[in-house]
C-alpha cells in the first residue's frame, strides 16, 4: 500500500532544491530507497530501472518521493548517508518493460520446478515465491521453514537447470502471507500484503486481556500465527482494566459464594452466578469493590444486589425563586375540568352507563307506615231533599223499589278510599222523550238508578235543574207519581 504523497502537486520554493531520495516498490510489497543522482523528473507510479544488488539492473516503481521519503527513512532509522543506497539509472522504456514482463512469465513454471527438487531432496523448507530480475541474470528464491537448512545441494541443481544466479532468503511465516496476499476473515484484504510492515510478536495474553476464546482456529491467520490485529486495540484494553477489580476469588454473601461469569470492560460491569444457579446478576464494579471490602474486612452482605434508596428530587434554584415552568399549562387545565363540570350540571343529572353502579338512595322498609296526604276540607252543601214522587225518591210508607237509589243525599266532599269517579259522556243523553212528547221515556225496572248516577258530578255531587237546586229533574217519570 502506498503513502498518499500530499506534497506532489505543490510547487517548491525559489531556490529549495527536492530531497534526492526516492522510495521504489518491487514484487511483493517489498520497498528500498534509491538515490537520484541525475535529478529525473520523476513522478508517483513511473517504472524506473535502478542497480542490482550484484551485477545487472532491475526495474521497479517509484511508491514515494520529496519531502515524505526524509520522514519515512527517519520513521525506518535508515541513515541518508549510507553506503548500501543504490542509485536510479534510468526511466523505463517500453523494451525494459517488455523484458520486465517476460521474465515474470518463468517464475510461476520455476516455482514448481523448485518445490519438485526440494521434495526429492527430502528438505524440510518450503518455497513459497521466487523473483527473476528484470535482466534476468539472476533469481530469488524465498522459502521458510523452522529449522535451519542445508540447501548446498538444493543451489547447485537449480543453477544448472535454470542457468541463473540462485539466492536463497528466508522469510518468516508472516512476511510469506504478505507476499502470497488472501482475504481475511474480516472480509479485507491482509494487512501484511497491503501496509503493514514492520511485524510485532503477538501472544495469547492479548487475547486474555480483551477477554477473547483461546480458540486457536478463530485466533490464527492464514499463516499459521496469531493474527496481527490482536495488537491494534490491546493498549486500550490496558487503560480500561485499570478501573475493573481483579476477582481471585468468589463473593461471600449470606446466600452464598458468587463466582465470575462475563466481565464488560467498557461498561464496567460484571456478571455473577451462585453455584447451581444458572442466573446471572450484573453489578457494576463499585458494588463489586464494596462487597469485596466488605468479605476482607470479614462481613458479608445480604445479598450482591445494592439496596435501593429512592432518589430525593432537588428543587432548582429557578424553579424555587420563579416557579415551575408548567404552571401556566396547569391553570389552563384547571380552568377546562371547572368549565366541564359547569357544563354538566346544567345539563342535568346524566344517567349512569351499563356498567357503572348508581349510588345508593335512602329508603323506607316496606313495614314502615307512609304518611298520607289528606285533602283540604271543602265547606258542605246542604242536600234538598227530593220532591216526593220525583225519580230516586223514596215511596210513602215504604222502601224504594231499586237498590240504586237509595242514597239520594250526597256532600261534594270527596271520599278518601277509593278515587271520584270520572263522569262518561255516554250517560249524559242516556233517557230520550217520552212517545208522547210530555218528558222522558221510562225505563225500565232496574234501571232507575243509572240515570241518576249519570247526572252527578265529577265530585260526587248531583246535577239538577234550575227548579229542583240540583234535585229531582223537573219532569219526573210516570213511575214516580
Amino acid at each position: 500500500m502506498n503513502v498518499f504523497d500530499w506534497l506532489q502537486d505543490l510547487d517548491l520554493p525559489a531556490g529549495f532544491q527536492e530531497f534526492d531520495l526516492v522510495e521504489i516498490r518491487f514484487k511483493g510489497g517489498r520497498k528500498e530507497f534509491y538515490r537520484n543522482d541525475k535529478r529525473l523528473l520523476l513522478i508517483t507510479g513511473d517504472a524506473v530501472v535502478v542497480e542490482a544488488g550484484g551485477n545487472g539492473w532491475h526495474l521497479g516503481y517509484v511508491s514515494l518521493k520529496g519531502e515524505l521519503v526524509r520522514l519515512q527513512m527517519k520513521k525506518k532509522k535508515v541513515a541518508q548517508d549510507s553506503k548500501d543506497i543504490r542509485t536510479i539509472i534510468r526511466v523505463a522504456t517500453a523494451q525494459d518493460v517488455e523484458r520486465y514482463e517476460a521474465a515474470r512469465e518463468l517464475e510461476l513454471n520455476t516455482m514448481f520446478r523448485a518445490r519438485s527438487v526440494v521434495d526429492e531432496l527430502r528438505l524440510k523448507m518450503k518455497l513459497s515465491d521466487v523473483e527473476y530480475q528484470a535482466d534476468r541474470t539472476r533469481a530469488t528464491f524465498f522459502y521458510s521453514a523452522e529449522d535451519r537448512v542445508d540447501f548446498r545441494d538444493l543451489i547447485k541443481r537449480l543453477a544448472e537447470e535454470f542457468r541463473v544466479r540462485v539466492e536463497m532468503r528466508q522469510i518468516s511465516l508472516r512476511h510469506e502471507a504478505g507476499r502470497l496476499g488472501g482475504i481475511g476473515a474480516c472480509g479485507r484484504e491482509l494487512c501484511c500484503s497491503t501496509w503493514l510492515t514492520e511485524f510485532k510478536s503477538v501472544s495469547t495474553t492479548a487475547a486474555r486481556y480483551q477477554n477473547l476464546s483461546l480458540n486457536p482456529a478463530k485466533l490464527s491467520g492464514q499463516c499459521g500465527r496469531l493474527k496481527c490485529c490482536l495488537n491494534y486495540e490491546l493498549e486500550t484494553y490496558l487503560d480500561a482494566l485499570k478501573d475493573i477489580p481483579q476477582v481471585s476469588r468468589p463473593l461471600q454473601t449470606q446466600m452464598g459464594d458468587a463466582f465470575l461469569q462475563k466481565t464488560d470492560i467498557f461498561k464496567k460491569r460484571m456478571w455473577f452466578a451462585f453455584r447451581g444457579d444458572n442466573n446471572w446478576i450484573m453489578l457494576p464494579t463499585e458494588r463489586v469493590k464494596e462487597i469485596q471490602a466488605l468479605n476482607k474486612a470479614g462481613e458479608k452482605p445480604d445479598t450482591l444486589l445494592a439496596p435501593v434508596t429512592e432518589p430525593v428530587v432537588e428543587v432548582s434554584v429557578q424553579e424555587h425563586v420563579e416557579g415551575s415552568l408548567d404552571r401556566l399549562d396547569d391553570k389552563i387545565k384547571a380552568g377546562k375540568r371547572a368549565k366541564r363540570k359547569k357544563k354538566g350540571k346544567e345539563k342535568g343529572p346524566v344517567a349512569p352507563g351499563p356498567g357503572v353502579q348508581p349510588k345508593p338512595t335512602a329508603t323506607l322498609p316496606k313495614d314502615a307506615p307512609r304518611p298520607r296526604t289528606e285533602p283540604k276540607p271543602k265547606p258542605p252543601v246542604e242536600a234538598t231533599p227530593p220532591a216526593e214522587g220525583a225519580a230516586g225518591a223514596p215511596k210513602a210508607g215504604g222502601r224504594s223499589g231499586s237498590r240504586r237509589g237509595r242514597s239520594n243525599v250526597t256532600t261534594d266532599a270527596p271520599r278518601t278510599d277509593r278515587p271520584a269517579p270520572r263522569f262518561d259522556p255516554r250517560f249524559r243523553n242516556a233517557a230520550g222523550p217520552a212517545p208522547d212528547g210530555s218528558g222522558p221515556a221510562s225505563k225500565p225496572p232496574g234501571e232507575e238508578g243509572r240515570g241518576e248516577r249519570s247526572g252527578r258530578s265529577r265530585r260526587g255531587g248531583r246535577r239538577g235543574g234550575p227548579e229542583a237546586g240540583g234535585g229531582a229533574p223537573a219532569n219526573p217519570s210516570p213511575s214516580a207519581s
